[in-house]
């Protein structure tokens, strides 16, 4: 089955054509500045690429644009839109309705639009990227993949806040969890890479320019570090993480911010960027770093310290760790990061060996000691195939009934 995976933002678009069956991809893309001048960048074949410079007013012309290159000329894969089969999209906020995927229906937008105060940046692309491809490929069907899915088994304790009771049941006030396909099956590979069957403890540190941390017991979530929405929890490329009310309170008093403004700045002006002062791209805060930038460095350190906390607590959690696995683009490239989460970390049974650590690798691998008693594990993410392999099962599912 061919399935083309969509994860539509504000004014992007990325796209996949796999098959799930074989794990074999045959084009990757991204639309950017959609609704400004437009850039498709199309990967296929063996290693070709094709960047094409084009309006795309609205994601309408973009999604047309991914078809027809997908279909015609130089970036050609596959006779016609016919042979798509299935439509997964990436679906960033479920809240409690939706603890799986699910065939896209008019009853599962309209769930999804009442949503839309919880993720207003993200729920609305997704919407709009599944009633285009509904138009534009009739026939076709078309299932969501929540980000939040993954994270409904957190006990209640774990996913309340401390407020008045009145605020969750009114509003739905309570922690979500992000990064779900994600962790799904970097903590599904982790058990494939340990020699244990049950009572399986594996914390997952999915660390990019966003950035969580879950506890998994027995392939379910139990905890996470993102909250209500993706700005809890870690510090991340531009976003705070963690605050105090206090803070936020003085903060907003003290500049004369309304809350939107305040927001802004929590989501797109902190985190390593707001520290550092020079990017949210973390490969160039620890080049200025190693340049002897103090400001880099601190960003650096109260990453690592931030990770290392969660981890910490996830391991009180879950009454100990087999297996601590690092993702995403940081977690998969920074060894220095690596290294210093899992610095000290002997007691609970932990211990980096740093040759392993610093050897750069795109296979899933043990970087742990041979005497170390949990595991320590990167772990590649594949979030596409996790979207792609779900869409094939709700779609088969749906014909067998």
């Amino acid at each position: 089955m061919l399935v083309f995976i969509l994860n539509a933002g504000s004014s992007s678009l990325k796209y996949q054509l796999m098959n799930p069956v074989n794990k074999e991809t045959l084009a990757v893309g991204l639309c950017e500045r959609i609704g400004i001048d437009g850039v498709l960048k199309h990967e296929f074949g063996d290693d070709q690429k094709l960047k094409l410079e084009i309006s795309m007013p609205t994601h309408k012309e973009a999604i047309e644009l991914v078809l027809k290159t997908l279909t015609e000329g130089e970036g050609k894969v596959i006779e016609s839109i016919k042979d798509i089969e299935a439509i997964g999209h990436r679906a960033v906020h479920g809240g409690e309705e939706f603890s799986g995927s699910v065939m896209v229906t008019d009853k599962v937008i309209e769930a999804m639009r009442k949503l839309i105060p919880l993720a207003p940046l993200h729920n609305p692309a997704n919407i709009m990227g599944m009633e285009i491809c509904q138009n534009l490929m009739p026939g076709v069907p078309n299932v969501a993949v929540f980000d939040t899915a993954f994270h409904q088994t957190m006990p209640d304790y774990a996913y309340m806040y401390p407020l008045p009771y009145e605020q969750y049941s009114k509003h739905g006030i309570r922690k979500y969890g992000f990064h779900g396909t994600s962790h799904f099956f970097v903590a599904n590979e982790a058990v494939k890479m340990i020699d244990k069957k049950h009572n399986t403890r594996v914390i997952v540190c999915h660390l990019g320019n966003g950035a969580s941390v879950s506890a998994v017991l027995d392939g379910k979530c139990i905890d996470t570090s993102m909250g209500l929405t993706p700005v809890q929890g870690l510090m991340m490329g531009t976003r705070c993480g963690d605050l105090g009310a206090g803070a936020l309170s003085y903060l907003m008093k003290q500049e004369g911010l309304s809350i939107d403004e305040t927001l802004d700045m929590l989501n797109k002006k902190s985190g390593i960027i707001g520290i550092s002062g020079k990017s949210s791209d973390l490969r160039e805060v620890l080049e200025g770093r190693e340049a002897g930038d103090d400001r880099c460095r601190l960003a650096v350190d109260m990453l690592a310290y931030i990770i290392k906390k969660y981890v910490g607590s996830y391991a009180a959690a879950l009454d100990g760790v087999d297996a601590l696995c690092f993702t995403g683009g940081i977690g998969e490239n920074a060894a220095l990061i690596r290294e210093k989460v899992c610095a000290g970390l002997d007691y609970m049974g932990l211990n980096i060996d740093s040759v392993k650590n610093n050897v750069r690798c795109a296979d899933a691998r043990d970087i742990s000691t041979n005497g170390s008693a949990g595991r320590i594990l990167v772990i590649p993410t594949q979030e596409e195939y996790v979207i792609a392999n779900d869409t094939y099962k709700v779609v088969t599912e749906s014909c067998c009934k």
